[in-house]
């Protein structure tokens, strides 16, 4: 249930949920049109690049397994607010790396801070948007891709006009703070410490959390490897590091309108599967074009990849969350999903690497791509909203005893959803 908030409180709030989501990826989109100068003043190789984008996207994936613990350690509103605070003070840092360990450095400090929020908040958007849940999740995974768009075309455009390169990629303390003052107003305080030890044992006893893991993870997999090498691919045919920029931001945007529109088109049906083939068949047209038509209609190819990712990404939160009716488990199921993939999908940028060092291009790293796409799509045929309640259904009686002790730890007439 729904607290009840005045309207203005209610128009924070989802304002809270579309900068948060904002800050969450310009970190790792502002790398690589800035891969140049980076590995020019810091020495980094390739692979030491790939880094910049492996430490945080390990950090999102073991985070993501004590998130419930986090939340019912320190509560919902403080563990976002201390993880914006974490975010702002890491990018802040870039301004001072001078070498490529502590350009590592920052990226790990804000990967946790990522991996926080990522843990937490889609619990927190099911709790506060019980009625508007697809939506929402559009809205948040929507701000999510554009703050990746501002992230491209921003960097290069910051270094360029003053000369600094790290300050292209410290200003993201800017909209950070903001984000950060922004929940500190609107974020609701916890309803109740409701302790949940063993949730996610009970949950990873379940086939159906490893499985939207792996779909998850190969997803995001892609996205990672495109968001480091899709400049770099292209400023090696000849494409400056402003206009290959401009093609990451288009990369973005696409995914920021599938992702906010897509949610939008599939709530009349609990049945999300003839969407998800939907994005998973654009990423396969982005990835071949890639691999094999690189030179011609990249923006066609960038549009449908970005189309594909990001309406493929917001749909996969919003079938995570779909399995379960309460807010918190549902939560906990996505940061786990989360977790899981973000672990499968810190490796694939790197791999691409050592592919591109060994064939000297892209093209079998976009390939492989392709076939993992393949393989989510044959495995999303699984995702029957029929099936969900019959799929989490292994508790028996150790998770009814659980539910028991849940209820009675609420204190009476308080609102706990």
């Amino acid at each position: 249930m729904m607290r009840v908030q005045s309207p203005l409180a209610r128009v924070l709030l989802v304002a809270t949920v579309a900068l948060i989501g904002f800050n969450l990826r310009p970190f790792i989109t502002s790398i690589g049109p800035l891969a140049g100068d980076i590995r020019e003043h810091t020495g980094l190789g390739l692979q030491g690049m790939a880094m910049l984008t492996l430490v945080p996207m390990v950090l999102m994936g073991c985070v993501a397994f004590v998130g419930p613990a986090l939340q019912s350690a320190f509560g919902a509103r403080r563990s976002i607010i201390v993880a914006l605070l974490v975010i702002c003070s890491g990018c802040a840092l870039r301004l001072l790396s001078i070498s490529g360990w502590s350009l590592i450095a920052t990226a790990a400090l804000i990967g946790l801070g990522v991996a926080v929020i990522q843990a937490i908040f889609p619990g927190i958007i099911k709790r506060e948007f019980a009625g508007h849940v697809g939506p929402m999740m559009g809205l948040y995974s929507a701000m999510l891709m554009g703050g990746g768009a501002l992230g491209a075309v921003s960097a290069p455009a910051m270094s360029a006009t003053t000369g600094i390169w790290s300050l292209g990629l410290a200003w993201f303390a800017l909209p950070a703070a903001a984000a950060l003052m922004l929940a500190w107003r609107s974020l609701p305080l916890d309803a109740g410490a409701i302790r949940q030890q063993g949730t996610a044992r009970l949950l990873l006893a379940r086939p159906r959390t490893w499985l939207l893991m792996l779909c998850f993870g190969l997803m995001n997999g892609g996205y990672t490897s495109v968001v480091a090498w899709l400049a770099p691919a292209y400023q090696e045919l000849g494409w400056s590091a402003g206009a290959s920029g401009g093609l990451l931001a288009v990369l973005a945007v696409s995914q920021a309108l599938a992702a906010l529109t897509v949610p939008l088109f599939a709530r009349s049906s609990m049945d999300r599967r003839p969407w998800l083939l939907f994005t998973l068949v654009m990423q396969a047209g982005g990835f071949a074009g890639l691999a094999l038509a690189s030179d011609y209609a990249a923006l066609a190819w960038v549009v449908m990849l970005g189309c594909g990712l990001g309406g493929c990404f917001a749909l996969l939160l919003i079938v995570a969350l779909d399995h379960l009716p309460d807010p918190a488990q549902a939560g906990a199921l996505s940061a786990l999903m989360q977790g899981g993939g973000f672990l499968i999908a810190a490796a694939p940028a790197w791999f691409v690497a050592v592919l591109h060092d060994v064939t000297g291009s892209y093209g079998a790293g976009w390939m492989g791509h392709l076939a993992a796409v393949l393989m989510v799509a044959m495995l999303t045929l699984r995702f029957s909203p029929k099936q969900y309640a019959r799929v989490m259904r292994a508790q028996t009686a150790e998770s009814r005893q659980q539910d028991t002790l849940l209820a009675a730890a609420v204190t009476p007439g308080q609102d706990t959803c």
